[in-house]
């Protein structure tokens, strides 16, 4: 290989980690694959308060992450905050990918199939929630489906593999074929076919029995709880699983 070869190989390797690397930012490869920005790291575009509304000052945009800033936690819900859900509805097969952070105690979760209808006046009663927190906050309780990587009240995680709090964390969540998988840090913690009896008896005996998923409806947004304590997400993304 010539030396000019050689370099030019070196320049290419560079520019592709460098795009990997930059935070809410579609590589060429993914832009190939149909992956859409849900967050583009300087706004609040395409995201609302559910129910309808603007969301308030404590959602902040900070070097690239989206931000809940609660300094002083005084509740379940941040002064001026409010949970947020994608303009985006989502439907049919779709993978789901992002990153978040905690402080300590941070208790908060992102949701999956969220139907933003006045008859669910709450966020959590529609969607299915998977737990983003500090599991320290649950040290020595008896509950197993309150942690990191656990469907709030349906299932636990397979495993709990989670980074310190103050480091990232990422999730990968597919939805393929009656089948969901999700991967948190790349370990597998998540596996259901929805149409089986197994899943439906979890979802019969949560505290999410009424709501749409539990009557086999998987369409609707994406949302990111706000529980009155600050959280960080970046590089939220998503694309659809055509079938060919």
């Amino acid at each position: 290989m010539s030396g000019r070869i050689f370099s030019s190989l070196l320049v290419v390797l560079w520019v592709t980690a460098v795009q990997a690397q930059i935070p809410n930012k579609l590589s060429n490869s993914e832009v190939a694959e149909g992956w859409k920005l849900l967050f583009n790291g300087s706004s609040l575009k395409g995201w609302h308060v559910y129910g309808g509304g603007v969301p308030g000052k404590d959602w902040q945009v900070e070097t690239g992450a989206l931000k809940l800033s609660v300094p002083v936690r005084a509740g379940n819900k941040a002064p001026n905050g409010g949970d947020l859900v994608t303009d985006q509805i989502i439907k049919g097969d779709f993978e789901f990918k992002a990153e978040w952070k905690v402080e300590k105690y941070t208790n908060s979760g992102i949701f999956f199939f969220v139907k933003e209808e006045k008859r669910y006046p709450k966020v959590y009663t529609t969607g299915l929630e998977l737990q983003v927190l500090d599991d320290q906050i649950y040290d020595g309780a008896k509950e197993n489906t309150h942690r990191a990587g656990d469907f709030f009240s349906v299932a636990n995680a397979r495993l709990r593999e989670i980074n310190p709090v103050g480091e990232w964390n990422s999730i990968h969540f597919i939805l393929k074929n009656d089948k969901l998988t999700v991967y948190q840090n790349g370990f597998m913690i998540q596996e259901h076919r929805l149409s089986s009896p197994e899943w439906k008896q979890k979802m019969a005996n949560s505290k999410i029995n009424q709501a749409p998923i539990a009557k086999g409806d998987f369409t609707g947004r994406i949302g990111l709880q706000d529980w009155g304590s600050t959280v960080w997400f970046r590089n939220i993304k998503w694309k659809p699983i055509v079938s060919k």
